[in-house]
């Protein structure tokens, strides 16, 4: 995109919770895609308000639609991490829409962020839902994204872990367990495929 081109804008609506109807903002650009709205619908379905007073990560976070959805649904606090500079404006006000006193957002690679942001998680007496979802592998330069991903999900302590949620492309198997954490189950969205991973302790 060139300096001075102006980002064009799509909106989505929260689905439910506090702020449903609240319309938040969402980037047309390519190096970013919003969730799209079924798979959002489906994965909150599943969740409900299981993410009440817990904590929610979205890991490679855009516009912020998966974390804001868990925000509304009464998350403790939410953390965003995103590396597009146009992006992360979009996010922080899509964060000012809602509650930006439960929400901590950070500038710049997953790859580096994420360590940070579990540092800061040690001190939360409440476990955390991990969201990720990476830039399909088919984009120039992101070959080896998934077995990037797969690391940082072995980082997660799984006593502090409620679930890991991965939306990945249907095309990708994932492994049965990644670290301490075993497959639960996984939906598919034509391209896009829901993989719900949750701790084990045995």
């Amino acid at each position: 995109m060139k300096k001075n081109e102006q980002t064009k804008l799509f909106t989505t609506n929260i689905i439910g919770g506090k702020y449903k109807g609240l319309q938040i903002a969402i980037p047309d650009i390519g190096t970013t895609r919003s969730s799209k709205s079924i798979l959002r619908e489906s994965l909150f379905n599943r969740l409900q308000y299981d993410v009440m007073d817990r904590n929610f990560v979205e890991v490679f976070a855009g516009s912020g639609s998966i974390g804001l959805e868990a925000l509304s649904r009464g998350a403790a606090q939410c953390y965003f991490i995103e590396r597009n500079p146009q992006v992360y404006s979009i996010l922080k006000q899509n964060i000012a829409r809602l509650d930006p006193s439960k929400a901590h957002h950070f500038l710049g690679d997953s790859f580096e962020k994420f360590p940070l942001v579990l540092e800061m998680l040690k001190g939360s007496s409440e476990r955390t839902y991990f969201y990720f979802d990476p830039p399909f592998s088919i984009r120039e330069g992101m070959d080896d994204i998934y077995d990037k991903v797969l690391g940082l999900i072995g980082m997660i302590d799984k006593d502090m872990c409620e679930m890991v949620i991965i939306e990945h492309m249907s095309s990708l198997k994932l492994p049965e367990e990644i670290g301490g954490f075993r497959l639960e189950k996984s939906k598919k969205f034509g391209k896009s495929t829901l993989s719900y991973y949750k701790p084990v302790f045995e």
